[in-house]
C-alpha cells in the first residue's frame, strides 16, 4: 500500500489546478464550463461525439473557442487565454464503444499525467409516449439509441476510468442528469428510464469505489437545460395522444413551440388524417380492437434547439457554477440539485412519495409476518430444545 501510494501522483485540491474529462464537449453548457476552467488553471480533455463535432451548428461553439485558445490574448469577458491551448485536449469519441473509451482515457494520463474528474455529461432525449415509440423498427430502435447515448455510453467511460483513478487513489466522478432522475415525463418515458438507471448505477457505484477515496456526485439540473441544450428526437405521433395531457404539461408542444421560435429549426408537420380512419373510443366494442399499435403520424425528426442570443447562457450558467465548485471538492454531496425551481420540484415529489408510503403504511405492515406467526413459531422452537433431554 504504501508503494503504491508513494508512487501515485499528488491529489490536487479544491483549488489548484485540476485534470477534467467531460465525455461530450459541445454542448453549449459544457463549452461554458470549459472557459471557466481554462480561467481557473484546470486542464480539459474533451471528448467530442463525431456527429456533433461535424455538424455545422452544433459544433461551432466548441470550435470558436479552440480558436480562441490558439490566439491567444484576453477573452470578451476579459479573460487572459494565455496558456489556454496547451491546457485542452480534443479528443474524437462518443463513448458507443469500450475501446475508445480507454483511447481517450489513455490519452489524457498520457498527456496531462492524472484524471481528478470524470464529468459525464452526454445529454439527448427521444420524445415520444411509449406506444409512439413501438409502432414501428424505426421507433423502437430509438429506444436503444436513448439508453446506448444516455446511459451505455456513461457506463462505458466510467468504467475505462475506474482503473486510473484506483491507482491514484483519489478521483470524482460527476454525473450531470436531471431532475428527471426524480420526476417522470409525459412523453419523455425512455429519457426518464435511461436518467433513473445511470443515477441507479452511481449510487451503487459510490459503495464500490469509496475504498479508494473516489466520490461520486450526481448533479441535477432542471430538466429543461438539458433538453434545451442538446438534440431532441422526436417519434412520429399517435392521433390519440395529441390532446391528452389535459392535467399535466405536454412536453411535445413545450418543445415543439421552442423550436418553432426559429424557422431553421421548426418541426415538419404530420399529414392531415383522412376521415374515413376510424378512431377509438371508450365505447368500441373489445373485438373491434385493433391490438397493433396506432400508426403515427410523419416521420422521425432530430433537432438541436437554437436559442435566442444571450438565453443559453442565462439557462446553463447556474449548472456551471455548481459543476466548477463541486468538482475536485474533497468532500462532494452525493447529490446536488441545481436552482430554486428544480430543489422545490423534486421536494414536493418526495412529499408526494412520503405521503403516499404514510396512507398505505397499515398494507406494508400487514404482509409483515416474521414478527407475529414466523417468531412465534421459532421461539416455541426455542423453549422446546431447552426443554429436551438432548439438551
Amino acid at each position: 500500500m504504501a508503494d503504491r501510494d508513494s508512487n501515485s501522483p499528488p491529489a490536487a485540491t479544491h483549488n489548484s489546478p485540476r485534470t477534467w474529462l467531460l465525455t461530450s464537449a459541445c454542448s453549449p453548457l459544457a463549452v461554458r464550463l470549459i472557459r471557466q476552467l481554462l480561467d481557473h488553471g484546470d486542464y480539459i480533455v474533451a471528448c467530442l461525439p463525431p456527429h456533433e463535432i461535424d455538424h455545422p451548428d452544433r459544433g461551432a461553439e466548441f470550435r470558436e473557442l479552440i480558436a480562441e485558445c490558439k490566439e491567444g490574448g484576453k477573452d470578451a469577458e476579459g479573460r487572459d487565454r494565455d496558456g489556454w491551448k496547451e491546457r485542452i485536449r480534443g479528443i474524437r469519441c462518443d463513448g458507443r464503444g469500450m475501446a475508445g473509451c480507454g483511447a481517450a482515457i489513455a490519452e489524457a494520463v498520457e498527456v496531462f499525467g492524472r484524471i481528478d474528474i470524470v464529468l459525464c455529461c452526454k445529454s439527448e432525449a427521444v420524445v415520444g409516449t411509449v406506444e409512439e415509440l413501438s409502432t414501428t423498427p424505426v421507433t423502437r430502435n430509438l429506444v436503444r439509441d436513448q439508453f446506448e447515448n444516455l446511459f451505455f455510453s456513461q457506463v462505458n467511460f466510467i468504467k475505462a476510468a475506474l482503473p486510473v483513478l484506483r491507482a491514484q487513489h483519489t478521483g470524482h466522478i460527476v454525473a450531470l442528469t436531471s431532475t428527471g432522475g426524480h420526476i417522470a415525463t409525459p412523453g419523455m418515458s425512455m429519457y426518464s428510464a435511461a436518467t433513473w438507471g445511470l443515477e441507479g448505477f452511481c449510487d451503487s457505484l459510490a459503495y464500490e469505489v469509496a475504498p479508494f477515496n473516489i466520490k461520486i456526485t450526481i448533479v441535477q439540473p432542471n430538466q429543461e437545460i438539458q433538453s434545451l441544450t442538446n438534440r431532441l428526437t422526436f417519434a412520429p405521433q399517435i392521433p390519440a395522444y395529441k390532446d391528452a395531457f389535459d392535467s399535466a404539461p405536454n412536453i411535445r408542444d413545450i418543445l415543439s413551440n421552442v423550436l418553432d421560435t426559429d424557422p431553421e429549426t421548426a418541426i415538419p408537420r404530420p399529414p392531415t388524417p383522412h376521415a374515413t380512419e376510424p378512431v377509438a373510443t371508450p365505447d368500441s366494442d373489445v373485438e373491434d380492437t385493433n391490438l397493433e399499435p396506432d400508426p403515427g403520424r410523419g416521420d422521425v425528426f432530430q433537432r438541436y434547439p437554437r436559442l435566442p442570443p444571450g438565453a443559453a447562457e442565462k439557462l446553463v450558467m447556474e449548472t456551471v457554477h455548481a459543476l466548477t465548485a463541486i468538482g475536485g471538492h474533497e468532500n462532494p454531496p452525493a447529490r446536488h440539485i441545481v436552482g430554486t425551481d428544480a430543489a422545490i420540484a423534486v421536494r414536493e415529489k418526495l412529499k408526494t412519495v412520503s405521503e403516499e408510503l404514510e396512507d398505505f403504511v397499515d398494507a406494508s405492515l400487514a404482509v409483515d409476518i416474521f414478527d407475529s406467526e414466523v417468531l412465534d413459531e421459532a421461539r416455541e422452537g426455542d423453549r422446546g430444545v431447552e426443554k429436551s433431554p438432548a439438551a
